[in-house]
């Protein structure tokens, strides 16, 4: 009975396992991801293949053994208006790297995303991030803020149409954990990560009074429907507004002018 008992207890555990399997882990780029969410779902795979669990042997009793995951919630941190000026200033002292974290914070993107950049990808004043290398499968275009050309304009494009963020052009920029730890010291800020950065702008853009819509768009996420998927202009100056108005907010945070009003005696 103790046997049966415990075999009980296994099937019961194997079945909230699988319950609370969410769909998202069937989806091999959310694997991918270096946020909480990819980290959870590599949690979730993990324990139902067995990688994490202590599975008893058949003859043991051991149901109360069935190790489950400790979940990382997460991550919420958006940067304060303060860490963003002092990485902002940071960033100045490092051409290739800095250069990538300020263009990341403007334009909403991942990190593999603006750090994969070719200069291929630039037409104008459009970013065509294709398919191929973007999370939704869909090519994401991006209006450049006229701040984020300027950041272009400053590395000056390599001749053999290479790629953006690099010494040479031949290869992407590498070595994020040891940049970033130089930047952390330099600018006296911790706790974050780049992905922080995206999640920033997006509240950078509900605080310029941006719709949800329209910034939802700015960061690629999926929306329902035929044009969603095949109309790859669509919302285009919407989302160029929108950009705009974050760079205007990042521009009034690293360059903060002092709202003095006069007063006059009465």
């Amino acid at each position: 009975m103790q046997h049966l008992r415990g075999r009980r207890l296994l099937s019961q555990r194997l079945a909230q396992i699988i319950c609370a399997l969410p769909q998202f882990v069937q989806q091999p780029r959310v694997l991918d991801r270096d946020d909480g969410l990819g980290r959870k779902a590599r949690d979730q795979r993990d324990l139902l293949l067995g990688e994490r669990a202590n599975f008893p042997a058949e003859d043991d009793n051991g149901a109360d053994r069935l190790a489950l995951p400790e979940y990382r919630q997460a991550r919420s941190r958006i940067l304060t208006d303060d860490e963003l000026r002092a990485l902002w200033k940071a960033c100045g002292d490092y051409p290739v790297f800095g250069a990538l974290l300020r263009f990341i914070l403007l334009t909403a993107t991942r990190r593999a995303e603006a750090g994969d950049l070719r200069w291929t990808e630039i037409n104008g004043r459009e970013w065509v991030i294709p398919a191929a290398r973007y999370k939704t499968n869909i090519d994401h275009v991006i209006p450049l803020s006229q701040m984020a050309q300027s950041i272009l304009h400053s590395i000056g494009k390599q001749p053999n149409d290479g790629f953006v963020f690099s010494a040479s052009g031949r290869n992407a920029i590498g070595s994020y954990s040891l940049h970033k730890q130089a930047l952390d010291e330099a600018s006296g800020v911790s706790d974050w990560v780049i992905h922080d950065l995206r999640r920033t702008a997006r509240s950078l853009m509900s605080r310029a009074g941006v719709s949800s819509n329209h910034a939802e768009r700015c960061l690629g996420h999926v929306i329902g429907g035929v044009r969603g998927v095949y109309d790859r202009h669509e919302y285009f100056e919407e989302k160029s507004r929108a950009f705009e108005a974050l760079a205007a907010q990042v521009q009034r945070i690293i360059e903060p002018q002092e709202n003095v009003v006069a007063m006059r005696r009465t």
